[in-house]
């Protein structure tokens, strides 16, 4: 188990999980130095990856397969990309879906003939198909189809896409799932866990998307020079940038962050030890400042062309970009080179301004310290393949400690209001996918999920009131094994204190895409845009260099947008 405790070694001290696991600020962090899509493009670029594409077998009717690698200095990971002609009416981002446009598998190494026909026989049928420990992950993605209409037609006219048109999308496909650690008989986690290369969470997933990009520009550019013959024209480098891999995300995701309470933690801990780090520094330097306050005019103009239709998401941004103004004021009179400079601004953001700018600082300041932060990169995976294991000799007023420490928010809620237990989580057996219902409303209770670690721990804490102190906690158990999830996880918190999200999961005024969001920005995402309460699109790697130009790149800012027009 990889926990990072609370750092007690620096004057300002990393954040209480009783601030940062609220919701309301988990659903506004913002990508980081540490989000894994950087982790990645960094290392590519540091440890100076190869890549190359030996196979390319795709008809003038977008149907065959390509084979994509990344030569690592140890090894090799190679995509294989099975293109189909899909119909429309199959086409669906469901995960019962049952054709998409195009499926994946990352092959641990370079796949011989045998392995692509074995897996054209099974990739393609996803969940219906089973692949092997060379498979390290299996995905599928479906076209946008106006936009891809739009770039295909306008590339074999001799034109460059409408960059409004390219814009309002931003994506070509969109995975609807992309599967690793073990899904469908692939390699699970602990395979790989000791590869430098996987040290931190989602790489393999976040490899495969990556060359997935690339291989959906070249079908793109594939397609259009069938089409057009001799007139088509190369899609504009910067244009192609600007587009990175579309993904909608819905409930499936939310209960993650609840059922890997010490993943998350690491997380979090990772993430506030760096702005610990940051805060404690006592000066900067004018290239530290400087790269500071650009970025942050970057981040201004990427929160100015972040567009969403939800209510909820046109209020958040609202407010953000007011907030930003009001720190953009305070950053231009501020002296941010001496007297714990970035202590000083991070006290008055979480004085003045409201979370989504607080977290937004928060990942700016990380910025020019490459050095202090990017370790902690390789310390947020959880590599303890052993379940934990309840320490039964505790007693039952040591636990009765750790619950009042770290549930109090759990005990002042009334349990018996319904509005506090109004929704439950199920998994559909239609859809397959986990779902949020109205609990006294929908005959769903006798299928719920154990997702509400904050009744649970309150209903533990007054079961224990009947025990003696000093009585082992495996004597309760014995009487009450209906709270061995619950003890488990109370004594996890104990060692991890940003394991637990410190809200109602289950209440009337739950917003699942707090959890959703919270989540992807890890992943590195950006401009969340919801679709409702409880899913959302993202992009991901969008404006993000090509594997060809990683070595030409200039920096590791590829997230923030350039403060130049783009220009075809």
């Amino acid at each position: 188990m990889n926990v990072t405790q609370t750092n007690t070694s620096t004057h300002a001290q990393m954040r209480a999980p009783e601030t940062v696991m609220r919701l309301a600020q988990l659903g506004s962090f913002h990508q980081s130095r540490l989000s894994f899509m950087r982790t990645l493009t960094r290392r590519m670029t540091q440890e100076n990856w190869t890549f190359s594409r030996p196979i390319f077998e795709i008809n003038d009717q977008g149907v065959g397969h390509a084979v994509y690698c990344a030569h690592t200095p140890n090894r090799t990971y190679s995509l294989i990309a099975f293109a189909h002609d899909l119909p429309a009416e199959k086409r669906s981002d469901r995960v019962i879906a049952q054709a998409w446009d195009s499926t994946f598998t990352l092959f641990d190494g370079i796949p011989t003939r045998d392995d692509i026909i074995r897996l054209q026989q099974n990739v393609p049928l996803q969940e219906a198909g089973r692949v092997t420990q060379s498979e390290l992950s299996v995905s599928r993605a479906n076209r946008s189809v106006r936009l891809w209409e739009h770039v295909v037609a306008r590339l074999a006219a001799g034109q460059q896409p409408d960059l409004a048109e390219v814009e309002s999308v931003g994506y070509l496909m969109r995975t609807t799932a992309v599967y690793g650690s073990g899904k469908l008989g692939a390699a699970d986690r602990e395979c790989l866990a000791m590869r430098p290369e996987c040290a931190a969470p989602f790489q393999i997933e976040m490899l495969s998307v990556f060359l997935t990009r690339s291989y959906v520009r070249d079908l793109a550019q594939h397609m259009a020079n069938l089409r057009g013959g001799e007139k088509a024209v190369t899609l504009d480098p910067e244009i192609a940038r600007s587009m990175g891999i579309g993904n909608s995300t819905g409930l499936g995701m939310a209960p993650f962050l609840v059922n890997h309470p010490i993943l998350l933690n690491n997380w979090i801990a990772a993430r506030e030890e760096a702005i610990a780090r940051v805060r404690n520094l006592p000066t900067a330097s004018a290239d530290e400042v400087e790269t500071f306050q650009n970025l942050f005019a970057r981040s201004v103009l990427s929160a100015n062309i972040w567009h969403s239709a939800h209510p909820i998401q046109i209020e958040k941004l609202t407010t953000l970009r007011k907030d930003l103004q009001s720190l953009a004021m305070h950053i231009e009179a501020a002296n941010l080179m001496t007297d714990r400079p970035w202590d000083r601004l991070f006290i008055w953001a979480d004085a003045h301004l409201r979370p989504d700018a607080v977290e937004c600082l928060a990942s700016l300041m990380l910025e020019p310290y490459g050095t202090l932060v990017d370790p902690l990169a390789d310390q947020m995976s959880d590599n303890d393949a052993a379940s934990f294991r309840i320490n039964g000799a505790m007693t039952v007023e040591a636990l009765n400690v750790i619950l009042t420490d770290n549930y109090a928010w759990a005990m002042d809620i009334d349990w018996t209001a319904k509005a506090a237990s109004a929704r439950a989580w199920y998994v559909s057996e239609e859809k397959l996918e986990p779902r949020l219902g109205e609990r006294f409303e929908e005959p769903i209770a006798e299928f719920e999920q154990p997702l509400a670690p904050g009744r649970d721990a309150a209903a533990l804490y007054e079961a224990l009131k009947e025990w003696t102190p000093n009585v082992p906690i495996a004597s309760f158990l014995l009487a009450h094994p209906e709270h061995r999830h619950t003890v488990r996880r109370a004594q996890i918190v104990d060692q991890a204190p940003f394991a637990e999200i410190r809200d109602n999961t289950i209440g009337s005024d739950l917003l699942p895409i707090d959890m959703l969001r919270c989540k992807l920005s890890f992943f590195g995402a950006t401009h969340f845009d919801p679709r409702s309460d409880r899913w959302l699109r993202i992009c991901l790697f969008g404006n993000a260099p090509y594997p060809e130009e990683l070595q030409s790149s200039a920096s590791d800012f590829w997230p923030y947008p350039k403060l130049e027009p783009v220009h075809p």
